[in-house]
């Protein structure tokens, strides 16, 4: 056996390799066929014993058929194109295979895991003797999380929950209102705050709001800023946001669950000027630290409030009871069972370096400027939100076509991108209109990539008239 698992190890390893190195000719997407999935799902029961290397290459094949996220030229979503130092950080991370709820459990990854927050958190601005947090599985538990802080520490009792009111933008993540949902709040609960010409949150509207639910007899308690929109990339005004929400003594939570990276940036770090007057912050370092998923962070101005809401204790485990100087990260979140999750960003952290990583951050903003200065040469194309924390949001726009044809000619665009794997750029709404959006993070796309890009997107646009 132990030769069969050397034997599987390496022979992972050259699929890892091979992968990396032909990652810009594979497939962007590959959606399994209904006959396929037939076959797939035989793969799932389970039958006698098989050998190691034949589940292995069983493993590749049901793998095969995904949106590679980490493909160079796919920009849906956020992106995740993971750096191969995290995936050895993920390896050494189930190798051992640590208990990270309690410090009697993992002193060693938990001493790890308690410094990096400390050195995120300070890189963020948050008060270094106060500030704590807890990696979690990704922005929305990070999300969930800060809320449920917010509210056990706004809303003493259930009567004052039912009053409750939360303040999000247009363009918030819809993992907070899944969150809120979770936490017992109705939709009636959360008001939408309109965005102004660059997609950020009005403060003069959100100031109207709050004085008319105080009016009613509510309770405004969290008010839910972004550093770095899903749609446009977009960065509230956060110190605005952080006075208005002292001024009215609530919450002001920041999801910069892709944005806050940027305070790691050499050069872009003051976009994100007020993130550290939050009250707490979702952060993910599956996104833009480039980090396998799932690695998500949640930091709190005041590391007590995660262990108001979240410290438990039971007789099983009172072996594990410990100091502040050595916590249990089970009673900063949702989860006594967890792993490990800290390790695998700071085995990458400390291979490259802070100023390594800031410039692959970096990379991130001049790809999409350049894609957003190819596009503003080129004739018809309408840029709707210019590059903005390394997202661009545009649209074709030949003249003589309605709003409802210019919105299928850019959906049939973005198939038509996938189907001859040109690129992987969504559709999204803004304005009410179909757009294309692009998140190019990948530090695998050259910039000369990119101009080949835009050249082909404008190319498959134009065949389509």
């Amino acid at each position: 056996m132990n030769n069969d698992i050397s034997n599987a190890l390496a022979l992972i390893a050259s699929i890892f390799q091979e992968e990396r190195s032909q990652l810009s000719e594979t497939p962007i997407l590959s959606l399994a066929t209904p006959s396929q999935v037939i076959s797939l799902r035989q793969y799932a029961l389970p039958e006698g014993p098989q050998s190691i290397e034949s589940v292995i290459h069983e493993a590749t094949s049901i793998f095969t058929h995904r949106v590679q996220m980490n493909h160079p030229r796919f920009f849906g979503f956020i992106p995740a194109p993971t750096h191969p130092l995290s995936w050895i950080g993920e390896i050494l991370t189930s190798l051992f295979n640590t208990h990270a709820g309690s410090w009697f459990q993992s002193s060693g990854p938990s001493a790890i895991e308690a410094s990096l927050i400390s050195f995120l958190a300070a890189k963020t601005g948050l008060p270094t003797d106060s500030a704590g947090g807890v990696f979690v599985s990704g922005g929305s538990m990070a999300n969930l999380t800060a809320l449920m802080m917010a509210r056990d520490q706004m809303l003493e009792s259930q009567e004052e929950r039912m009053r409750g009111v939360v303040y999000v933008s247009d363009q918030t993540h819809l993992s907070v209102a899944k969150g809120l949902r979770v936490l017992g709040f109705m939709d009636s609960q959360i008001r939408k705050v309109p965005t102004d010409s660059m997609y950020r949150l009005d403060v003069d509207f959100l100031r109207e709001m709050v004085r008319a639910d105080r009016a009613a007899a509510l309770l405004p308690f969290i008010v839910v800023a972004s550093c770095g929109t899903t749609n446009t990339g977009s960065v509230d005004p956060l110190s605005a946001i952080a006075d208005f929400a002292q001024q009215e003594k609530m919450w002001m939570h920041v999801d910069g669950a892709y944005g806050a990276s940027i305070v790691l940036s050499n050069s872009y770090g003051h976009l994100a000027d007020g993130l550290g007057r939050a009250d707490s912050i979702s952060w993910d370092a599956h996104k833009w630290l480039f980090q396998t998923y799932a690695c998500g962070i949640v930091l709190a101005r005041n590391k007590k409030h995660l262990s108001d809401s979240f410290a438990t204790d039971a007789e099983y485990v009172r072996d594990a009871v410990t100091a502040d100087e050595t916590p249990n990260f089970w009673n900063f979140g949702m989860e006594l069972t967890r792993p490990a999750r800290a390790m695998k960003l700071w085995f990458t952290m400390r291979v490259l370096g802070s100023k390594a990583l800031g410039r692959l951050i970096d990379h991130g903003f001049s790809l999409a400027e350049r894609a957003e200065v190819e596009l503003q040469q080129m004739r018809d194309w309408e840029i709707l939100s210019p590059a903005t924390l390394a997202i661009v949001v545009f649209r074709y726009a030949p003249f003589g076509m309605n709003e409802r044809e210019l919105d299928e000619l850019n959906i049939t665009i973005s198939r038509k991108l996938l189907k001859e794997n040109i690129a992987g750029v969504l559709t999204t709404k803004l304005q009410g209109k179909t757009v294309l959006r692009i998140c190019a993070v990948s530090p695998e796309l050259s910039l000369e990539d990119m101009t080949e890009v835009i050249a082909k997107i404008d190319e498959t646009a134009r065949s389509l008239l």
